[in-house]
């Protein structure tokens, strides 16, 4: 790890302190009412194409449930992620997918100091 202080770049020039200043982290866990994770995962996909701010935003499928999703996300900063949350589009995902959601579980904030993206295919 970077000495505290120390700059850590990121792809796509984001920036975040090795200190714990600069970038914000999400990882949770969402449920899916039963048989509906696959509706789920498509309408959190098409919400997110383009929100300011988000250098990664993950959506994998649990390998041991079947009705549960993880969702990892790394943002410029915080303000940034909160912003997300007024975009028409995130607004319309978050109606849609609601009647979808059958809780929450693990919710981790995290501080992002590190990381790489690989080239597109």
């Amino acid at each position: 790890m970077a000495a505290a202080g120390a700059w850590t770049a990121w792809p796509d020039g984001a920036i975040a302190a090795a200190t714990g200043e600069g970038m914000y982290g999400l990882i949770g866990q969402m449920m899916a009412v039963p048989g509906k994770r696959d509706a789920l995962v498509a309408i959190l996909a098409e919400g997110t194409a383009d929100m300011p701010g988000c250098i990664s935003y993950v959506v994998a499928l649990d390998a041991k449930d079947e009705d549960a999703i993880w969702i990892t996300e790394v943002w410029a900063d915080k303000a940034s992620h909160a912003a997300s949350l007024g975009l028409p589009a995130v607004k319309a995902a978050i109606a849609k997918g609601r009647p979808l959601i059958a809780g929450f579980r693990t919710h981790i904030e995290t501080i992002p100091v590190a990381g790489t993206r690989s080239a597109k295919a």
